[in-house]
């Protein structure tokens, strides 16, 4: 009969010495013990007490009877605290609530090789955050939302033709006409980076020019963007003509990608002037400044 596991067929089912035909006071034993109480002595089936012999030498293993053996005599010692063989369980036999909880450590786990891990880990064992169809696993072992909606973003057509003077920086207004605008950030002439949206963007703006009503002698035609109110470094498009003075319309176009913080304006504006200094030209309702936020990737 056995409780829990069944023992090995190979275990030990009894751990002893045996000594005959032996004429001293003294016996080796076969195994190390630590002390008297170890063993349990018999001498021709009589148990000895244990204050009747004593142990020494190396490992113990030297046992001194109470008398000497006569060669008639046996004399059998049993080892009661000594365990001479493991059993290791069988596959499958030790079951999860029988491991203790300190048992397997990190450095171990660390060591698992790749292809020892099969099955789904959970996602929450993954990262901090909650995973979904829409969100990937960073660098950072967190989770975060894939991708982006370019916002803010802004665009705006002119409503109306505008008149500007002629040999002067003039920003461009009133792009109300079809006008979208995610955070309410632009107001027809000038966007402003809300709270909390500083990164990179990229504009652009078509803006044409016209000297139809001033004699068709158009000679130069400047446009750029204004960062902050001011033109200096900003993308621009510049068209001139060296003679002949006889441009009756142009289209600048300009776009660019700019850093921006929260707080940053940015407008465009034309400058331009004609042949016969008799005049200002127009910048006409075909015109449009837009821009947004480019998604940017945290790895």
């Amino acid at each position: 009969m056995y409780v829990g596991q069944q023992p090995s067929s190979t275990f030990d089912s009894g751990i002893q010495d045996r000594f005959t035909g032996l004429t001293t006071n003294t016996v080796t034993l076969t195994h190390d013990i630590s002390a008297e109480t170890d063993i349990l002595v018999v001498w021709n089936n009589i148990v000895q007490d244990s204050s009747t012999y004593s142990v020494g030498g190396t490992g113990n293993k030297t046992l001194t009877l109470g008398g000497t053996l006569s060669s008639g005599d046996v004399v059998t010692v049993y080892y009661t605290n000594r365990v001479m063989q493991s059993v290791s369980p069988t596959a499958g036999s030790v079951q999860t609530l029988s491991i203790n909880d300190g048992a397997v450590i990190d450095a171990k786990i660390a060591d698992v090789a790749a292809t020892k891990l099969t099955g789904t880990i959970a996602t929450a064992r993954l990262g901090s955050g909650t995973a979904s169809s829409s969100t990937f696993l960073r660098g950072d072992n967190s989770w975060a939302s894939a991708g982006g909606d370019n916002t803010p973003y802004f665009f705006g057509k002119k409503a109306s033709s505008q008149t500007i003077t002629r040999n002067t920086m003039t920003n461009i207004t009133g792009f109300t006409t079809n006008e979208i605008d995610s955070d309410s950030a632009f107001n027809g002439e000038t966007f402003t980076v809300p709270s909390g949206e500083g990164g990179v963007y990229f504009f652009v703006a078509l803006l044409e020019s016209s000297f139809g009503s001033i004699g068709n002698d158009g000679e130069r035609i400047l446009a750029t963007f204004e960062k902050g109110g001011s033109d200096s470094g900003m993308p621009r498009e510049d068209f001139a003509k060296a003679s002949g003075y006889n441009i009756q319309r142009y289209t600048n176009t300009i776009s660019a990608v700019l850093s921006m913080s929260a707080g940053d304006t940015m407008n465009v504006a034309v400058y331009n002037k004609d042949g016969d200094a008799s005049g200002n030209a127009d910048v006409t309702n075909n015109s449009f400044f837009g821009g947004y936020k480019l998604i940017t990737w945290v790895m």
